[in-house]
């Protein structure tokens, strides 16, 4: 609808000119015709459920004013249930996670037309009002996530219509009502996390629709009801942590046709393990921490098994063969039990594991003998066998280590175009889209699977992308997982990123109404259920300034269609006149705004003079890049195209030239030249000078013709660098970092450190690049105060982004230092810093903690003092502690570099740069000489294969534009 320059194209004013002219169609209708209300009773219920909370956020503060219904009152959304009355009802009030607290008020049994109460994620305390009960067409109750307590009310038990219940993660306490078992249509009892105590009914098995039951983490006791097996629709039973002394897992539970899931951990269970093989499509099974005796039963388990957990149980007798050709099984867990004999390597020797497939064996604490078979693992399979007979065996030293566990959190690379401009702010690359350089505003969610299938997420990742994008009817690259985490249960929190697709111009945003579909699609559980992926939950959804009053339009009336065909026709008579005015103002308005933003940008063509940078005609840079001949290209990208370019005076330099209708704008390239102009140290790339003159934005650079430092950690580098030579380059990369937090001023933090980003000068001097993610650090208040952080939107490159950064979106310089600590990492081991879906900080943290640091060292090193090693893997992994506060300053990380440099033999460190001065004593780029490995062929034109920041396709030349 509006460009870049402010500029709305015909087709867009006219049809703004039609919106315009229905909306007073409306407001006229509302003149001249009585529009139906709220029902007084629903009204003045609503005004005593606001009463009865504590909104400290005042999102609730348009409840004082008009109609609920046609006033738009957050959360309240209507229907006109009934044509009789003329009036409109409450059909659902939706106030998830609005910091809400209170208690909630009897007067919800008066919203009797209600479908959905969603009051999750708040603090409201007290206890569930029985008047709920009388809410007959109710069918979702969800109160997770509050501090309510007391009983839950028998009242509840009467609603017919009811689908889910969830009020898990509460304080609620007492027995489960037996009038439970008349709610014929509910499908989900989420009721875990409570105090709620008693014996579980035998009467729930009555229940013909359910296939939820989790009731984990609550004070259930008594027995098991063996008539639990006659629901005949369940297919999650998950009771883990609750009191069932000294009873038995009733035998009747293989039964349980369609279960996929029994949890049952941790609930003081005893005897025998029952025969589960008759469950067809069982998928997970956790018994483990009970006090289960005899053997485990030897026939074949479901095929579709992904977790088998009997640990830490009194089981004996040996394992059976029965685990071995189970294709999807990803962990058995037999430790801590008193199992004997052989183990069968046919467990893991049947087994053909993709690249993201784990199995993990952990059989520690047992009194196993031996391996039947070949004890050689695949790729993939983790076996554990400390504290058994059959270690110490030298075949089997790495199984008798201590165990790891698997990885808990995963943040996901992304796709970041190095070519590509930045975005503005709140819009960012679409991840996954087919369009390149695509800026959008993204729909984020906070979601969670309560009670997944499965231990390892990885080999589900992409079957989760498509379930997900297939429920909710949109193109399976409009999703991006960014993060997961396992979390206690276990559960599987998100953070999901929803881009809308790219059709043209002004497609960077949703439109209102698919906005509220996705919302909706959330909220109202209208995305089907998955057998594997189990049931889900909204955490929290962020909407961004495009997005911002969705909320309060969804909370609109839905008229029916005969309404507005009454509104349309009643209010065409007598509008001609008004729709005239209507339409000569809206154009004039576009035309004298289109005359405004034209002259403001002639005016904005100002001549500007910074000390220390060179002022360069257009004449100079078309003279130094034979007019900008395609031979004189090294990259380019959505900001412009980037050139090697050789002045009058014979300096080779790197030329970024803006292209017209770049998203830099006057006010972001002056201040590009004002930042970088104050920058001056040996170890960060210097800007030279810039052109402002005949319509053109170019800025110029000194030329890096050793390109990046991961051009040179890279397998096809054809000169591998040194310890010492990598020692040097972390040095002189940390002084430059230093200088930016410390003697810049103000000082800076640089938000994008990372391989690509640290460029190698003709004498391999390492110089940091690209500020176009730099942000100002905080400066002294009146006061003399000074913030520890600033608090801004994330950005920064996936896998070397500070995790409580990207948690709080609070940077400091310790976010530097973390993205530095990855660097280093990189540096020993010649890895990225994501790989594979591995992170490269947790795969060398294994290494350091099970002894096996040097497997991981980049062997095209060559030698190297190991004590200096050890010391470098130490420093690196400090940087990268999860806890700011745990991290070094640069400062001290720049000292530990110059101690280590001096602990380098002097023959290492003469062969890596013959004469140049000791980094440690404060070298200089001029007095430098020659590098002992200088490579002829990187001494030209560089054109690097993988670019510092999302400008350029060259690593001759850092990326500085702002995002």
């Amino acid at each position: 609808m509006i460009d870049r320059f402010g500029r709305m194209s015909e087709p867009s004013r006219t049809r703004l000119v039609l919106v315009m002219l229905f909306c007073w169609f409306l407001l006229l209708l509302g003149a001249n015709s009585q529009n139906p209300k709220t029902h007084p009773q629903e009204v003045s219920a609503l005004r005593e459920i606001k009463k009865s909370l504590v909104d400290p956020n005042r999102n609730l503060s348009n409840w004082n004013r008009g109609d609920p219904c046609t006033s738009n009152w957050t959360g309240v959304l209507c229907f006109n249930k009934t044509m009789d009355d003329n009036y409109l009802h409450v059909r659902e009030l939706q106030l998830l996670n609005m910091n809400l607290s209170g208690e909630l008020s009897p007067a919800l049994g008066r919203l009797s037309y209600m479908k959905i109460m969603d009051f999750m994620w708040n603090k409201i305390s007290g206890s569930i009002p029985v008047e709920v009960g009388n809410i007959k067409s109710l069918e979702l109750l969800l109160l997770n996530g509050n501090q309510l307590t007391g009983p839950l009310p028998e009242e509840m038990g009467n609603l017919p219509n009811l689908d889910r219940i969830q009020i898990d993660q509460n304080h609620i306490s007492g027995p489960i009502p037996k009038s439970f078992a008349n709610l014929n249509k509910t499908k989900h009892f989420h009721m875990n996390n409570n105090s709620i105590s008693g014996q579980i009914p035998p009467e729930l098995s009555k229940l013909g629709s359910l296939v939820h039951m989790l009731l984990d983490n609550n004070n259930l006791t008594g027995y098991l009801p063996p008539e639990l097996a006659e629901i005949p629709n369940l297919l999650i039973l998950q009771l883990d942590n609750n009191n069932f002394a000294g009873k038995e897992i009733p035998a009747s539970f293989k039964n349980m046709s369609k279960l996929l899931k029994l949890s049952l951990r941790n609930c003081s269970l005893q005897g025998p393990i029952p025969d589960l093989s008759p469950i067809p499509n069982l998928a997970y099974i956790d018994l483990s921490s009970n006090e289960l005796q005899g053997s485990i039963p030897s026939n074949k388990l479901s095929e579709a098994i992904t977790t088998i957990d009997l640990s830490n149980n009194n089981l004996t007798g040996t394992i059976p063969a029965n685990f071995s050709r189970l294709p999807r099984l990803q962990r058995l867990s037999l430790e801590n039990n008193s199992l004997s004999g052989s183990v069968a390597s046919t467990i893991w020797t049947n087994r053909k594991l993709n690249a993201t497939e784990t199995l993990i064996l952990n059989l520690q604490n047992n009194f196993l003998s031996s391996i039947s078979g070949s004890p050689a693992l695949p790729p993939n399979v983790t076996l554990r066998l400390e504290g058994n007979p059959v270690c110490p065996n030298s075949s089997l030293s790495d199984s008798c280590t201590s165990f790891i566990a698997n990885d808990t959190s995963f943040q996901s690379p992304g796709i970041i175009p190095d070519d590509c401009p930045g975005c503005p702010s709140p819009y960012e690359y679409a991840q996954g889209s087919p369009v390149r350089c695509f800026c959008a505003a993204p729909l984020i969610f906070g979601y969670r699977l309560k009670s997944p299938g499965f231990i390892d997420f990885q080999p589900y990742f992409n079957p989760f992308g498509e379930y997900l994008t297939s429920g909710l009817q949109i193109k399976s690259f409009q999703l991006n997982v960014e993060s997961y985490e396992w979390q206690k249960g276990p559960r599987l929190g998100m953070s999901l990123k929803i881009y809308p697709v790219y059709t043209g111009n002004n497609s960077n945003t949703f439109n209102r109404s698919e906005v509220s579909r996705i919302l909706d699609m959330f909220t109202r559980w209208n995305i089907p259920d998955s057998d594997i992926f189990g049931p889900y939950e909204l955490i929290y959804f962020t909407l961004l300034e495009p997005y911002k009053d969705v909320i309060s339009a969804k909370s609109s009336t839905s008229l029916s269609k005969g309404a507005i065909a009454g509104i349309v026709l009643g209010a065409i008579a007598g509008s001609v006149t008004l729709s005239a005015i209507v339409t000569l103002i809206i154009l004039r308005s576009q035309t004298r705004k289109q005359h405004f933003t034209s002259k403001r940008r002639q005016q904005s063509r100002v001549s500007i003079k910074i000390d220390g940078v060179k002022d360069f005609t257009y004449a100079e840079m078309a003279l130094a890049t034979d007019n900008f001949s395609s031979s004189s290209q090294v990259g380019q990208g959505g900001y412009g195209k980037v050139y090697k370019g050789i002045l009058a005076d014979g300096t080779v330099v790197a030329i970024k030239r803006a292209q017209e209708g770049s998203l830099q704008g006057e006010k972001e390239f002056l201040n590009e030249i004002e930042l970088l102009s104050r920058l001056h140290h040996r170890n960060l790339v210097s800007l030279l000078g810039y052109c402002d003159e005949e319509s053109e934005q170019m800025l110029v650079y000194e030329f890096m013709p050793n390109g990046t430092l991961r051009d040179h950690l890279s397998v096809t580098s054809k000169e591998p660098m040194s310890f010492a030579m990598r020692t040097r380059i972390a040095l002189g990369s940390a002084k430059g970092i230093l200088y930016l937090h410390s003697e810049a001023d103000p000082p800076i933090f640089h938000r994008d450190i990372k391989a690509t980003n640290i460029l190698l000068d003709s004498n391999y001097i390492a110089k940091v690049a690209d500020f176009g993610l730099s942000r100002l650090a905080p400066v002294p208040d009146l006061e003399g105060f000074v913030p520890a952080h600033v608090s801004t939107v994330v950005k920064g490159t996936p896998g070397y982004l500070d995790p409580e950064y990207f948690l709080t979106h609070k940077l400091t310089d310790k976010s530097d230092v973390y993205s530095f600590g990855v660097v280093l990492l990189e540096l020993l081991t010649g890895m990225h810093p994501i790989m594979h879906g591995k992170n490269i900080v947790r795969e060398v943290n294994n290494a350091f903690r099970s002894g096996m640091m040097f497997s991981v060292i980049d062997k095209r090193m060559g030698s190297y003092p190991s004590e200096c090693v050890e010391r470098f893997v130490n420093l690196a992994l400090k940087c990268c502690q999860e806890n700011t506060d745990s991290r070094p300053n640069m400062a001290e990380v720049v000292r530990e570099l110059e101690l280590l440099w001096l602990m380098i033999p002097e023959s290492d460190t003469r062969i890596t740069h013959s004469s140049v001065s000791d980094p440690g004593k404060g070298m200089s780029s001029e007095s430098s000489s020659s590098v002992g490995i200088t490579n002829p062929s990187m001494t030209n034109n560089y054109y690097s294969s993988e670019i510092s920041g999302s400008d350029l396709v060259s690593g001759a030349v850092p990326t500085i534009a702002p995002r």
